[in-house]
Protein backbone atom coordinates (compact mmCIF):
# COMPACT_ATOMS: atom_id res chain seq x y z
CA UNK A 1 0.00 0.00 0.00
CA UNK A 2 1.16 3.34 -1.01
CA UNK A 3 -0.16 6.58 -2.56
CA UNK A 4 0.91 6.91 -5.87
CA UNK A 5 -2.16 9.04 -6.65
CA UNK A 6 -3.57 11.60 -4.60
CA UNK A 7 -7.41 11.69 -4.30
CA UNK A 8 -9.47 14.93 -3.56
CA UNK A 9 -12.80 14.68 -1.10
CA UNK A 10 -14.97 15.57 -4.06
CA UNK A 11 -13.44 12.41 -6.19
CA UNK A 12 -13.66 10.09 -3.34
CA UNK A 13 -17.24 11.54 -2.61
CA UNK A 14 -18.43 11.00 -6.35
CA UNK A 15 -16.75 6.97 -6.02
CA UNK A 16 -18.48 7.05 -2.96
CA UNK A 17 -21.86 8.17 -4.37
CA UNK A 18 -22.12 5.06 -6.77
CA UNK A 19 -22.50 2.95 -3.61
CA UNK A 20 -25.74 3.05 -1.08
CA UNK A 21 -22.78 3.75 1.87
CA UNK A 22 -23.81 7.26 2.84
CA UNK A 23 -21.66 10.68 2.52
CA UNK A 24 -17.99 10.85 3.08
CA UNK A 25 -16.39 11.26 6.52
CA UNK A 26 -12.64 11.79 6.14
CA UNK A 27 -9.91 9.93 3.32
CA UNK A 28 -6.61 9.14 4.70
CA UNK A 29 -3.68 7.89 2.78
CA UNK A 30 -2.01 4.72 3.83
CA UNK A 31 1.88 4.74 3.82
CA UNK A 32 2.91 1.42 4.08
CA UNK A 33 3.22 -0.86 1.21
CA UNK A 34 4.35 -0.31 -2.41
CA UNK A 35 2.23 -0.89 -5.09
CA UNK A 36 -0.95 0.73 -5.39
CA UNK A 37 -2.60 3.67 -3.70
CA UNK A 38 -4.67 2.84 -0.59
CA UNK A 39 -6.79 5.23 1.64
CA UNK A 40 -9.01 4.61 4.73
CA UNK A 41 -12.63 5.91 3.78
CA UNK A 42 -15.21 6.43 6.23
CA UNK A 43 -18.46 7.30 5.70
CA UNK A 44 -21.31 7.86 7.46
CA UNK A 45 -22.24 4.09 7.29
CA UNK A 46 -18.77 2.61 7.79
CA UNK A 47 -15.18 2.27 7.29
CA UNK A 48 -13.46 1.15 4.15
CA UNK A 49 -10.08 0.89 1.99
CA UNK A 50 -10.51 3.10 -1.21
CA UNK A 51 -7.45 1.20 -3.74
CA UNK A 52 -6.98 2.80 -6.83
CA UNK A 53 -4.42 0.54 -9.00
CA UNK A 54 -1.47 1.58 -10.39
CA UNK A 55 -0.21 -1.21 -12.29
CA UNK A 56 -2.60 -3.93 -12.59
CA UNK A 57 -5.28 -3.36 -15.64
CA UNK A 58 -9.07 -3.31 -15.24
CA UNK A 59 -8.92 -6.41 -17.40
CA UNK A 60 -6.75 -8.16 -15.33
CA UNK A 61 -8.27 -7.32 -12.06
CA UNK A 62 -11.36 -9.23 -11.72
CA UNK A 63 -9.27 -12.39 -10.60
CA UNK A 64 -8.26 -10.52 -7.47
CA UNK A 65 -11.44 -8.78 -6.64
CA UNK A 66 -13.60 -12.63 -7.62
CA UNK A 67 -11.29 -14.33 -5.44
CA UNK A 68 -11.51 -12.28 -2.44
CA UNK A 69 -15.53 -12.26 -2.90
CA UNK A 70 -14.85 -16.30 -3.46
CA UNK A 71 -12.92 -16.99 -0.10
CA UNK A 72 -15.25 -14.70 1.92
CA UNK A 73 -18.29 -17.37 0.70
CA UNK A 74 -16.20 -19.34 1.80
CA UNK A 75 -15.86 -18.21 5.55
CA UNK A 76 -11.84 -17.80 5.00
CA UNK A 77 -11.27 -14.55 7.20
CA UNK A 78 -10.62 -11.77 4.45
CA UNK A 79 -11.19 -8.34 3.12
CA UNK A 80 -13.47 -8.46 0.36
CA UNK A 81 -14.55 -5.95 -2.01
CA UNK A 82 -18.05 -4.45 -1.87
CA UNK A 83 -20.02 -4.33 -4.81
CA UNK A 84 -21.74 -0.96 -5.76
CA UNK A 85 -25.61 0.06 -6.36
CA UNK A 86 -24.91 -1.46 -10.10
CA UNK A 87 -23.67 -5.17 -8.52
CA UNK A 88 -20.18 -4.11 -9.72
CA UNK A 89 -16.51 -4.90 -7.60
CA UNK A 90 -14.38 -2.25 -10.04
CA UNK A 91 -15.09 1.30 -10.49
CA UNK A 92 -13.06 4.52 -11.51
CA UNK A 93 -11.68 7.28 -9.21
CA UNK A 94 -9.06 10.15 -10.41
CA UNK A 95 -8.25 8.05 -13.82
CA UNK A 96 -7.27 4.90 -12.29
CA UNK A 97 -9.14 1.51 -11.80
CA UNK A 98 -10.63 1.82 -8.40
CA UNK A 99 -12.05 -0.93 -5.47
CA UNK A 100 -13.80 -0.92 -1.70
CA UNK A 101 -13.34 -3.21 0.32
CA UNK A 102 -14.63 -3.36 4.30
CA UNK A 103 -12.16 -2.16 6.67
CA UNK A 104 -11.36 -5.01 8.50
CA UNK A 105 -11.17 -4.69 12.59
CA UNK A 106 -7.72 -5.23 14.19
CA UNK A 107 -4.19 -4.39 13.73
CA UNK A 108 -1.39 -5.74 12.48
CA UNK A 109 1.42 -7.35 14.92
CA UNK A 110 4.90 -6.85 14.63
CA UNK A 111 6.33 -9.25 16.88
CA UNK A 112 3.91 -12.60 16.59
CA UNK A 113 4.04 -14.98 19.04
CA UNK A 114 3.27 -18.37 18.00
CA UNK A 115 -0.32 -18.66 18.82
CA UNK A 116 -0.46 -15.85 16.35
CA UNK A 117 1.24 -18.12 13.66
CA UNK A 118 -1.33 -20.95 14.22
CA UNK A 119 -3.97 -19.19 13.82
CA UNK A 120 -2.38 -17.99 10.39
CA UNK A 121 -1.33 -21.33 9.13
CA UNK A 122 -5.00 -22.77 10.33
CA UNK A 123 -6.53 -19.79 8.10
CA UNK A 124 -3.99 -20.36 5.33
CA UNK A 125 -4.69 -24.13 4.85
CA UNK A 126 -8.41 -23.10 4.65
CA UNK A 127 -8.22 -20.87 2.11
CA UNK A 128 -5.70 -23.43 -0.48
CA UNK A 129 -8.97 -25.74 0.41
CA UNK A 130 -11.37 -22.98 -0.40
CA UNK A 131 -10.03 -22.20 -3.79
CA UNK A 132 -10.38 -26.00 -5.21
CA UNK A 133 -13.69 -24.70 -6.93
CA UNK A 134 -12.49 -20.91 -7.81
CA UNK A 135 -13.68 -20.75 -11.50
CA UNK A 136 -10.81 -18.24 -12.80
CA UNK A 137 -7.20 -18.60 -13.22
CA UNK A 138 -4.16 -15.70 -13.63
CA UNK A 139 -0.11 -16.81 -13.31
CA UNK A 140 2.08 -15.81 -10.45
CA UNK A 141 3.04 -12.22 -12.54
CA UNK A 142 6.04 -12.19 -9.92
CA UNK A 143 6.88 -16.18 -10.57
CA UNK A 144 10.27 -17.23 -12.48
CA UNK A 145 9.18 -15.12 -15.84
CA UNK A 146 9.12 -12.11 -14.29
CA UNK A 147 12.72 -12.61 -12.70
CA UNK A 148 14.24 -13.65 -15.70
CA UNK A 149 12.93 -10.07 -16.90
CA UNK A 150 14.10 -7.96 -14.38
CA UNK A 151 16.97 -8.95 -12.66
CA UNK A 152 19.26 -8.40 -15.97
CA UNK A 153 18.66 -4.87 -15.66
CA UNK A 154 18.93 -4.29 -12.15
CA UNK A 155 22.58 -6.38 -12.20
CA UNK A 156 24.57 -3.06 -14.02
CA UNK A 157 23.46 -1.14 -10.34
CA UNK A 158 23.90 -3.56 -7.92
CA UNK A 159 27.06 -4.40 -5.97
CA UNK A 160 28.87 -7.17 -7.13
CA UNK A 161 28.38 -9.51 -3.93
CA UNK A 162 24.63 -9.21 -4.78
CA UNK A 163 25.20 -9.68 -8.67
CA UNK A 164 27.12 -13.01 -7.80
CA UNK A 165 24.14 -14.31 -5.23
CA UNK A 166 21.26 -13.17 -7.55
CA UNK A 167 22.66 -14.96 -10.59
CA UNK A 168 23.74 -18.29 -8.84
CA UNK A 169 20.06 -18.58 -6.72
CA UNK A 170 18.24 -17.57 -10.42
CA UNK A 171 19.99 -20.89 -12.05
CA UNK A 172 18.84 -22.65 -9.10
CA UNK A 173 15.76 -21.66 -9.38
CA UNK A 174 15.49 -22.35 -12.95
CA UNK A 175 16.68 -25.43 -12.04
CA UNK A 176 14.21 -26.21 -9.53
CA UNK A 177 11.29 -24.78 -11.71
CA UNK A 178 11.20 -28.24 -14.07
CA UNK A 179 12.45 -30.10 -11.59
CA UNK A 180 10.05 -33.20 -11.03
CA UNK A 181 9.59 -32.33 -7.28
CA UNK A 182 8.02 -28.85 -8.36
CA UNK A 183 6.14 -29.85 -11.35
CA UNK A 184 4.06 -32.25 -9.35
CA UNK A 185 3.19 -29.81 -6.43
CA UNK A 186 -0.69 -28.87 -6.24
CA UNK A 187 -1.64 -25.39 -6.78
CA UNK A 188 -4.23 -23.10 -7.52
CA UNK A 189 -5.13 -19.19 -6.02
CA UNK A 190 -2.79 -18.50 -3.78
CA UNK A 191 -2.44 -14.81 -1.46
CA UNK A 192 1.35 -15.14 -2.30
CA UNK A 193 2.22 -11.96 -0.08
CA UNK A 194 0.78 -13.19 3.00
CA UNK A 195 3.44 -10.57 5.05
CA UNK A 196 2.97 -9.53 8.98
CA UNK A 197 1.52 -6.38 7.64
CA UNK A 198 -1.37 -8.25 5.66
CA UNK A 199 -2.85 -10.14 8.92
CA UNK A 200 -5.08 -8.31 11.00
CA UNK A 201 -5.63 -9.43 14.77
CA UNK A 202 -8.95 -8.19 16.63
CA UNK A 203 -7.06 -8.42 20.14
CA UNK A 204 -3.70 -9.62 21.36
CA UNK A 205 -2.01 -10.28 24.73
CA UNK A 206 -1.14 -6.81 26.39
CA UNK A 207 0.27 -5.66 29.87
CA UNK A 208 -3.13 -5.67 31.41
CA UNK A 209 -4.02 -9.07 30.10
CA UNK A 210 -1.50 -11.43 29.03
CA UNK A 211 -3.41 -14.50 29.06
CA UNK A 212 -5.37 -12.95 26.42
CA UNK A 213 -5.30 -15.04 23.63
CA UNK A 214 -4.76 -13.40 19.92
CA UNK A 215 -8.08 -13.24 17.65
CA UNK A 216 -7.79 -13.13 13.72
CA UNK A 217 -9.35 -10.49 11.99
CA UNK A 218 -8.13 -11.60 8.55
CA UNK A 219 -6.19 -11.42 5.72
CA UNK A 220 -5.78 -8.60 3.44
CA UNK A 221 -4.53 -6.87 -0.14
CA UNK A 222 -4.51 -9.74 -2.24
CA UNK A 223 -3.52 -7.96 -5.13
CA UNK A 224 -0.20 -9.80 -5.70
CA UNK A 225 -2.73 -13.52 -5.67
CA UNK A 226 -1.85 -15.51 -8.39
CA UNK A 227 -2.07 -19.24 -9.61
CA UNK A 228 1.06 -20.81 -7.79
CA UNK A 229 1.74 -23.98 -5.86
CA UNK A 230 0.43 -24.44 -2.72
CA UNK A 231 3.82 -24.41 -0.31
CA UNK A 232 5.02 -21.69 -2.02
CA UNK A 233 2.46 -19.54 -0.21
CA UNK A 234 2.99 -21.34 3.07
CA UNK A 235 6.80 -20.56 2.11
CA UNK A 236 6.10 -16.76 1.67
CA UNK A 237 4.45 -16.78 5.18
CA UNK A 238 6.46 -19.03 6.66
CA UNK A 239 9.64 -17.16 5.71
CA UNK A 240 8.48 -13.29 7.32
CA UNK A 241 6.27 -14.91 10.02
CA UNK A 242 8.89 -17.28 11.71
CA UNK A 243 12.03 -16.07 10.56
CA UNK A 244 14.86 -16.47 13.63
CA UNK A 245 11.55 -17.59 15.44
CA UNK A 246 11.35 -21.45 15.76
CA UNK A 247 8.68 -22.13 17.71
CA UNK A 248 6.45 -20.01 15.28
CA UNK A 249 7.38 -22.21 12.40
CA UNK A 250 6.47 -24.85 14.16
CA UNK A 251 3.23 -23.42 15.45
CA UNK A 252 2.18 -22.51 11.71
CA UNK A 253 3.15 -25.44 10.12
CA UNK A 254 1.67 -27.87 12.79
CA UNK A 255 -2.14 -25.74 12.34
CA UNK A 256 -1.13 -25.88 8.55
CA UNK A 257 -0.96 -29.67 8.77
CA UNK A 258 -4.04 -30.11 11.07
CA UNK A 259 -6.40 -28.91 8.49
CA UNK A 260 -4.37 -29.97 5.04
CA UNK A 261 -1.75 -32.95 5.37
CA UNK A 262 1.81 -32.24 4.07
CA UNK A 263 2.61 -35.15 0.96
CA UNK A 264 5.59 -36.59 0.71
CA UNK A 265 6.39 -34.37 -2.56
CA UNK A 266 5.74 -31.14 -0.70
CA UNK A 267 8.40 -32.48 2.08
CA UNK A 268 10.93 -33.30 -0.48
CA UNK A 269 10.06 -29.75 -2.28
CA UNK A 270 9.92 -27.52 1.09
CA UNK A 271 13.84 -26.29 1.18
CA UNK A 272 13.98 -25.45 -2.23
CA UNK A 273 10.31 -23.76 -2.05
CA UNK A 274 11.59 -21.83 1.52
CA UNK A 275 14.32 -20.33 -1.11
CA UNK A 276 11.60 -19.51 -4.18
CA UNK A 277 9.75 -17.35 -1.45
CA UNK A 278 12.95 -15.59 -0.16
CA UNK A 279 14.04 -15.21 -3.51
CA UNK A 280 10.66 -13.85 -5.19
CA UNK A 281 10.95 -10.98 -2.86
CA UNK A 282 14.76 -10.40 -3.01
CA UNK A 283 14.23 -9.60 -6.54
CA UNK A 284 10.90 -7.25 -6.35
CA UNK A 285 12.64 -4.76 -2.87
CA UNK A 286 15.59 -4.58 -5.42
CA UNK A 287 13.55 -3.47 -8.60
CA UNK A 288 11.53 -1.16 -6.08
CA UNK A 289 15.14 -0.19 -4.54
CA UNK A 290 16.83 0.56 -7.46
CA UNK A 291 14.21 1.98 -10.02
CA UNK A 292 11.71 3.45 -7.19
CA UNK A 293 8.68 4.92 -8.90
CA UNK A 294 7.47 8.31 -7.91
CA UNK A 295 4.87 8.78 -5.14
CA UNK A 296 3.27 10.95 -2.82
CA UNK A 297 3.23 8.17 0.17
CA UNK A 298 5.72 5.62 -0.08
CA UNK A 299 7.66 3.12 2.39
CA UNK A 300 10.90 1.77 0.78
CA UNK A 301 11.82 -1.73 1.77
CA UNK A 302 15.42 -2.41 2.45
CA UNK A 303 16.31 -5.61 0.37
CA UNK A 304 18.86 -6.73 2.80
CA UNK A 305 15.96 -8.39 5.37
CA UNK A 306 15.33 -10.68 2.37
CA UNK A 307 18.84 -11.10 1.33
CA UNK A 308 19.60 -12.25 4.73
CA UNK A 309 16.38 -14.62 4.65
CA UNK A 310 17.63 -15.77 1.10
CA UNK A 311 20.97 -16.77 2.46
CA UNK A 312 20.16 -18.77 5.80
CA UNK A 313 17.53 -20.46 3.32
CA UNK A 314 20.28 -21.16 1.51
CA UNK A 315 22.54 -22.73 4.56
CA UNK A 316 23.41 -26.69 5.13
CA UNK A 317 20.80 -26.12 8.50
CA UNK A 318 18.10 -24.70 6.36
CA UNK A 319 18.34 -27.29 3.44
CA UNK A 320 17.53 -29.92 6.19
CA UNK A 321 14.61 -28.80 8.30
CA UNK A 322 11.56 -30.58 7.34
CA UNK A 323 8.29 -30.21 7.29
CA UNK A 324 5.64 -31.76 10.23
Amino acid sequence: MAVFTPVSSSAAQSFLSGYDLGELVSLQGIASGIENSNFFLTSTKGEFVLTLFERLSAEQLPYYLELMRHLESKSVACAAPIPNAEGRLLGQCEGRPAALVRRLKGRDVSSPEPEHCALVGAELAKSHLAVTDFGLRQPNLRGLAWWQQVLPNLWPRMPAAMVRLTQNELEAQQRFHTSAHYLRLSRGAVHADLFRDNVLFEQAPSPAAPTQSPLLGGFIDYYFAGDDAFLFDLAVAYNDWTHARPANGQSMLSAYAGIKPFTSNEREAWPMMRRTAAFRFLVSRLDDWYRPRPAEMLTAKDPAYFEAILNHCRSSEAMRECLP
